[in-house]
């Protein structure tokens, strides 16, 4: 499975999230820091799960990079995320 799935099935066994679209964006990032060829190195992260109401920004951040610890620590070098509870906006 590419870096792609294992991202999608962690978030969504940790979250059960309403919504969730995770996207690859390696190649926008071509000779920064962190790329390399083949991608799988900087992605973005949309989620609305019940698991974030009442919780901070920071809060919901920190869940999320708990649930892909092994892939940050691996060969994720970037992960922007959009996290809101259902009913949110923005």
């Amino acid at each position: 499975m590419n870096t792609k799935g294992i991202i999608t099935n962690k978030l969504s066994e940790a979250f059960s999230p309403e919504s969730l679209d995770v996207s690859d964006e390696s190649h926008l990032h071509e000779g920064h820091a962190g790329h390399r060829p083949g991608g799988e190195t900087h992605f973005r992260v949309y989620i609305v799960s019940a698991a974030f109401e009442g919780k901070s920004r920071i809060e919901r951040h920190r869940m999320i990079n708990s649930a892909l610890e092994a892939e940050l620590k691996g060969g994720v070098h970037a992960l922007a995320i959009k996290a809101q509870a259902p009913g949110e906006s923005g």
